[in-house]
């Protein structure tokens, strides 16, 4: 029987000694149709026949619900489905930088070769930047029909999350509870930066959205209850344990099907059970990817603010970050906190939102700040080697130039917006 204090304690059971820490990295890749249009699970050159011909060809195990495969697994990685059919690579745990990127290159070709196939443009964009949202059909997975019913009760761009953002993300291990602290404290001050230096989402419906990061902007209005930045600044394993605990619940599994929980939280289904049925530690687990914080602890660490760029660039956010929390902590964790200095959360995080790093806090450009938590990047990779230091060279001038991403992505669409000419742009 699950307890508050069993799960408590299953937490500091996760500490990794600082010899065996390992890097895992996360990449949604956006399919759209040489139109603009969605990709559709269903139908030829659907996102179901991306799935079945991955697997039939590269040596992916298929996972399915039901009849429909949903997942594919690896070599300890695996290529699954948001819900408007966004394609993510979840890589296995690597000890080297090097390794991270070979796997996501390695993923990549395989899915760029299917375009030749089919009306496949593989775009690096951190939300669909032609479609109506309603018009991207959904990912038949049971926990998705219940979310998509139940966030859009939470916020009023739930939907567009859903089915129209990606991302890229990264997982670092922690050695105790205070590390733990320090470092979800210092990346989730510094989250703003996060995402102004790969904002890449100025577009959707066809028209600018106003923002370098809409896709940010989308996440502020999705679930209170579970994104944002808990326990930034006084984090415990026990806080988190309570913060997951009275998170309500969108879903259950009962007799292998999915049910709706009605906002119930956790603590009750622990305490006095839902619909006849007491949580298992699957159960635990499944509730924990159902909260989406900036920085979120499981496992691991996982680093969740930033939009889809192009891999070179993800390889380097991912090496900065790496930098920063296995080289570089104590002197990052001073740069977050002067940094958070500058004006309430809410206020960074929508000034990067909106302006990226040409936007400023603290009589500063987000870019000079950017440059401070790169150079500090830069020292904590020195011993790992010149290999995985020149892969931060792609962020230092993206940095440098002083705008993000998504600046040269609205030169791009202001040139000239069809499909044809402005996707070949922003792809891979």
């Amino acid at each position: 029987m699950l307890t508050r204090d069993r799960l408590i304690q299953r937490f500091h059971s996760y500490g990794t000694p600082r010899d065996r820490w390992l890097i895992g990295g996360e990449f949604e890749r956006l399919a759209l149709r040489s139109d603009g249009g969605p990709v559709p699970y269903h139908g030829e050159g659907g996102i179901r026949w991306i799935l079945e011909t991955l697997a039939a060809r590269h040596g992916w195990a298929v996972v399915r619900e039901g009849e429909y495969p949903i997942a594919l697994l690896r070599d300890g990685a695996s290529t699954t489905l948001e819900p408007g059919g966004q394609v993510e690579l979840s890589g296995a745990p690597h000890a080297s930088l090097a390794d991270v990127a070979a796997e996501g290159l390695r993923s990549l070709a395989e899915l760029q070769a299917l375009s030749a196939e089919a009306d496949l443009r593989w775009t690096a964009l951190g939300l669909t930047p032609y479609a109506d949202i309603a018009d991207v059909s959904w990912v038949p997975k049971g926990r998705y029909e219940v979310m998509r019913s139940y966030l859009p009760t939470r916020g009023d761009r739930a939907l567009y999350m859903m089915k129209g953002t990606t991302s890229f993300q990264a997982n670092f291990d922690f050695a105790d509870e205070a590390d733990c602290a320090l470092k979800l404290g210092t990346m989730s001050r510094l989250g703003a930066l996060t995402t102004a230096m790969f904002a890449n989402s100025p577009l959707l419906g066809g028209e600018e959205t106003g923002f370098m990061s809409y896709r940010g902007e989308i996440w502020t209005r999705t679930d209170p209850d579970r994104t944002g930045f808990p326990l930034a600044e006084d984090y415990t394993h026990e806080g988190w344990v309570d913060y997951l605990l009275d998170v309500p619940m969108m879903f259950f599994k009962q007799d292998g099907r999915w049910a709706h929980a009605g906002g119930r939280t956790f603590r009750e289904y622990m305490n006095t059970g839902l619909d006849g049925s007491r949580p298992t530690w699957d159960d635990w687990a499944l509730h924990e990817t159902s909260v989406f914080p900036e920085v979120r602890v499981k496992r691991t660490i996982e680093v969740r603010g930033a939009d889809a760029v192009p891999l070179p660039l993800a390889f380097a956010g991912i090496a900065l970050w790496t930098g920063v929390m296995y080289g570089g902590l104590d002197e990052a964790a001073a740069l977050s906190r002067d940094f958070a200095a500058t004006a309430p959360t809410a206020d960074r995080f929508a000034e990067a939102c909106r302006a990226g790093l040409e936007g400023s806090l603290g009589g500063r450009s987000l870019a000079a700040w950017a440059e401070d938590l790169i150079a500090i990047g830069r020292k904590g990779l020195a011993d790992r080697g010149p290999e995985e230091r020149a892969l931060l060279a792609p962020l230092e001038a993206q940095v440098a130039s002083g705008e993000s991403p998504a600046a040269a992505a609205l030169r791009a669409w202001r040139e000239d917006p069809s499909p044809a000419v402005f996707l070949p742009k922003v792809g891979y």
